[in-house]
């Protein structure tokens, strides 16, 4: 009996094991596929793109890419910690992220350093922190949650589309000196993610005219700035470039006057585009093989601005297109984690991590291919730079604790009441987008 009743109540601890390893929750791997994918096109591809940086400094030739490795593992160990953290925390820490993001940014316009024109970032312990970053991810989730405060029966209150608007306004306002791209991703985050949110047609229209409005003022007020902003940096006057002239002479060069590329001379103003062309003509369909770019050494910030070209001269169109597509993949996942979720809350929040990072790659490649004017975007998660890599990361982590934590199995009634009731009751609203 004893023999009997040990096996007994060791089947049954084995039992309860295994029932609890079956309802432990476990985050989405298939966003765990990507993002290794696109770590490891990062390490690849940064190297094979730092031969100018690697030149120009005696850091040795795996010097960028230890760094580049090190912001990766950091990257890693962020995502690792907010994964396991239910998405329901992050709602007070919301506010607190955007007020800093705000504040830092008005830090950085008033004594920032000057890179390329403008005060785009300052240093903090030896890293560089450019708060741009920082704010297309408090966008999204500041929208993320008025959206799902402002929820009513076929839409979404008037007042929650005009405090996003609003919102998305004053930071499009702390971005315009940094130049337009940043400013217009924002906008078209924050449109897409009312979309997702279920905003209504009528209420959307006039968001996009009050965009256009902003747009317009901005330019106005900017162009109005005139052509002396004179900065000092490291003790002596220095001139800063005038930015609305700058962005002129990029229209004008994109739009051109009907002569083809190849036909254009080579100048010091159009030697990035035209550098980064060349990378990708090179590249032809199946690419040269990583670490045989030949325009690596000549192409500024290859190893930033301008990676896809490079990724494009090594593997080819054929690279390229895989690229593209696990941003496109990444998105289509989020997109499928939200229809499974009950609420609108962690709907909104995966989608939007989502949408800003497809958003800023699409950007990226349109940039680098010539679809858009030239102007700086990073690559996330591929492009060199320590805030890109911590933004995407945090982002990235969010987007696990959804898929870890949010309702999986939409059938099972418990399960619905249980991601209910770990709400505020304001943020409890029914996902309209749910399948």
């Amino acid at each position: 009996m004893e023999t009997l009743s040990a096996t007994t109540a060791q089947f049954g601890a084995t039992d309860t094991g295994v029932a609890k390893e079956a309802i432990e929750p476990k985050s989405d791997k298939y966003i765990w596929g990507i993002y290794i994918f696109l770590c490891i096109v990062s390490i690849i591809e940064l190297y094979s793109a730092s031969s100018r940086e690697v030149a120009a400094s005696a850091i040795g030739v795996y010097g960028p890419v230890v760094r580049h490795i090190f912001m990766l593992g950091a990257g890693c160990g962020i995502i690792l910690l907010l994964q396991r953290v239910h998405y329901r925390k992050f709602i007070p820490l919301i506010p607190i992220f955007a007020i800093l993001s705000v504040a830092m940014m008005v830090y950085v316009m008033l004594f920032g350093e000057v890179v390329n024109g403008a005060r785009r970032s300052f240093s903090l312990c030896g890293v560089t922190i450019q708060p741009s970053e920082f704010l297309k991810l408090s966008a999204a989730l500041v929208i993320a949650l008025i959206m799902s405060r402002t929820q009513i029966k076929g839409g979404v209150k008037r007042a929650g589309v005009m405090w996003s608007a609003i919102i998305v306004m004053l930071f499009s306002g702390l971005l315009i000196k940094q130049g337009m791209t940043n400013t217009i991703l924002l906008m078209a985050i924050s449109l897409s993610m009312m979309v997702i949110g279920g905003v209504e047609w009528k209420k959307f229209g006039v968001v996009l005219m009050a965009y256009g409005v902003c747009c317009l003022i901005f330019l106005m007020i900017f162009k109005s700035g005139g052509d002396s902003d004179v900065v000092q940096a490291d003790g002596a006057t220095v001139e800063r470039v005038d930015r609305s002239k700058t962005w002129t002479e990029r229209l004008d060069r994109y739009f051109g006057n009907g002569e083809p590329k190849y036909k254009q001379e080579l100048n010091a103003k159009n030697r990035q585009e035209m550098y980064s062309y060349m990378a990708q003509a090179n590249g032809g369909v199946f690419g040269v093989f990583p670490g045989n770019s030949r325009e690596t050494a000549r192409l500024p910030l290859a190893f930033s601005d301008f990676i896809y070209s490079i990724i494009i001269e090594d593997t080819g169109l054929l690279g390229g297109i895989f690229v593209l597509v696990a941003y496109l993949l990444l998105l289509g996942r989020a997109s499928a984690i939200s229809a499974k979720c009950s609420r609108v809350f962690p709907a909104l929040l995966v989608m939007g991590m989502a949408v800003m990072i497809a958003f800023q790659a699409l950007f990226h490649m349109a940039i680098v291919s010539g679809f858009f004017p030239v102007s700086g975007q990073p690559l996330p998660l591929i492009s060199k730079g320590g805030t890109s890599i911590l933004i995407t990361s945090i982002a990235l982590g969010v987007m696990l604790s959804v898929s870890r934590h949010a309702v999986r199995n939409t059938e099972k009634r418990n399960d619905i009441n249980d991601e209910i009731n770990a709400l505020p009751e304001e943020l409890r609203a029914a996902n309209p987008t749910q399948l």
